[in-house]
């Protein structure tokens, strides 16, 4: 078989990225085209989030304090031999499938979902994910889940994530959770595009204060060039900002 250079490669098989089952395949030739390959299948799962055999590498990927979340819930975790690939250092977006998958796998484990261990197992995966996912881009996240003190602090601190899409599920968060993205938008510089869901923030009038400074947040950002808000109250200041 005639070799070509690296780069060569490079280029044939990103063509071929969203072809998941060809490019498998051609994983599974040499060595040399695992090694490329593999970057670029792990990059962007998608809907392969929901797969539950996705659910249990990335379990096997936990550290010792993130495993620890799960204790109280008597969690067996996969007793496989850890991955010979960092999978997950190759994502770069995490999608809501991802949370479809989490409950797949708990109703697998539990036969039903509780949502406490739903939540516990998305925050281990979630920190995980932002420790390792190096070339980490994009990130959907419920204002429960940026609300955990470790996340907030991983978001706070990280540099590579551009893209946030942030949805309201818990409404005794509203405060804490403008106060959290205040501070990302003060303190992330790379942060370059957010969408914000307001469909569950129904005491959004209730807060004045705490509203007018995100608001002032946003304006003084510099950063964001797409700004996307949903479900804001008709005539309010947030829907003409996301306009």
């Amino acid at each position: 078989m005639i070799t070509l250079p690296l780069d060569c490669y490079d280029i044939i098989f990103n063509n071929l990225r969203h072809n998941y089952k060809n490019l498998y395949s051609c994983a599974l030739v040499n060595r040399q085209w695992c090694r490329i390959i593999i970057p670029i299948l792990w990059s962007e799962p998608k809907n392969h989030f929901k797969n539950i055999k996705l659910i249990r590498t990335f379990l096997l990927t936990l550290n010792s304090e993130e495993q620890a979340l799960l204790i109280p819930f008597k969690i067996t975790l996969p007793s496989y031999p850890r991955p010979l690939f960092e999978y997950t250092s190759y994502i770069t977006s995490i999608e809501e499938h991802l949370y479809d998958g989490i409950r797949k796998w708990i109703h697998y484990e539990r036969d039903k979902t509780v949502l406490e261990l739903e939540n516990v197992v998305k925050y281990s995966l979630i920190r995980m994910f932002l420790r390792t996912s190096k070339n980490l881009k994009s990130l959907i996240l419920d204002n429960k889940t940026i609300c955990n003190q470790i996340i907030f602090e991983n978001l706070y601190e990280n540099t590579t994530i551009t893209s946030i899409i942030l949805y309201y599920t818990c409404i005794d968060l509203n405060f804490k959770t403008i106060d959290i993205l205040i501070q990302i938008l003060h303190k992330n510089s790379t942060l370059t595009s957010l969408d914000l869901n307001l469909q569950g923030y129904r005491f959004f009038s209730n807060i004045e204060s705490e509203r007018e400074a995100l608001i002032d947040a946003l304006c003084k950002n510099n950063t964001l060039k797409k700004l996307n808000i949903y479900h804001a109250p008709p005539g309010s200041k947030e829907g003409a900002l996301g306009e």
